[in-house]
C-alpha cells in the first residue's frame, strides 16, 4: 500500500488495539472516522468532525513521537548501565599531570592492580613531547578505564636516566610492575602524528582495553539516522 494506506492500517490497528470498553463513545467515533478514509468524503461527517479529528490526529501523533523518545532513552540508558556493570575498577577520564618523584611512585604503588597506568616522561622543547600530549588528552577521554600521566623529565628525579636523547618516553605499569617501556617513542611515528596513530602503537602491544565508546557511539548512529 501507499504512504495513505499505510497511515490508515496505522490508525485501524489502534483502534482496533484498543481496549473498547474504556474508549468514550465520542473518541471510538473520531478513532472510527479517522480510520475510515471514504468517510472523509462525507461533507457533513468532516464538518462534524473536522476540529476533533485534528485534535486527535496530532495527540496520536504526540504520543507516537513520545514512545519513539522514551524508547530510544530507554535503549541508551540500558547500554550505559550495561557497560557501567562490565566496567570494573576505577574511571579517570582525563591526564594526570604528576610533579614529583614521589608522586609519581606514589601512583604507580598505590593504584588498583587491575588498572593499567600510561606515564609520558617529557620536556618542554623536545620534539614529538607536545604532540603526544595532546593525544594523550584524547586518549584518556576515549579510554576512561586507564590512567593516563604525564610527568617532566626534571621533576622524576632521576633526570640523568631520561636525557632529551630518550624522551619522548613511554613507561605502562600494571599491579605496580613495569610491563612495557618505549624510549624516544615518536620515533615509531611518522612526522605529524595524531591519537590513532598512538592507540595503534600501545594495541599492537595489548596495552589498551577494548574500547567502551563504540557501543555507545553506534547506538547514537543508529538514533540518528532512525
Amino acid at each position: 500500500p501507499g504512504p495513505k494506506g499505510v497511515i490508515n492500517d496505522w490508525r485501524k490497528f489502534k483502534l482496533e488495539s484498543e481496549d473498547r470498553d474504556s474508549i468514550p463513545p465520542s473518541k471510538k467515533e473520531i478513532l472510527r472516522q479517522m480510520s475510515s478514509p471514504h468517510n472523509r468524503n462525507n461533507k457533513d461527517l468532516k464538518e462534524r468532525f473536522s476540529r476533533k479529528m485534528s485534535i486527535q490526529e496530532y495527540e496520536l501523533i504526540h504520543r507516537d513521537k513520545e514512545d519513539e523518545n522514551c524508547l530510544r532513552k530507554y535503549r541508551k540508558q540500558c547500554m550505559q548501565d550495561m557497560h557501567q556493570k562490565l566496567s570494573f575498577g576505577p574511571r579517570y577520564g582525563f591526564v594526570y599531570e604528576l610533579e614529583t618523584g614521589e608522586q609519581f611512585l606514589e601512583t604507580i604503588g598505590k593504584e588498583q592492580k587491575i588498572t593499567t597506568i600510561v606515564v609520558h616522561i617529557y620536556e618542554d622543547g623536545i620534539k614529538g613531547c607536545d604532540a603526544l600530549n595532546s593525544s594523550f588528552t584524547c586518549l584518556a577521554a576515549e579510554y576512561p578505564m586507564v590512567k593516563f600521566c604525564k610527568i617532566k623529565a626534571s621533576n622524576t628525579g632521576a633526570r640523568d636516566r631520561f636525557s632529551s636523547e630518550v624522551l619522548p618516553t613511554l613507561l605502562v605499569y600494571k599491579g605496580g610492575e613495569l610491563i612495557s617501556n618505549f624510549i624516544s617513542v615518536t620515533e615509531q611515528f611518522a612526522e605529524e602524528f595524531f591519537s590513532g596513530d598512538v592507540e595503534s602503537f600501545l594495541n599492537e602491544y595489548g596495552l589498551l582495553p577494548e574500547r567502551e565508546i563504540h557501543a555507545l557511539d553506534q547506538t547514537n548512529m543508529e538514533e540518528d539516522t532512525e
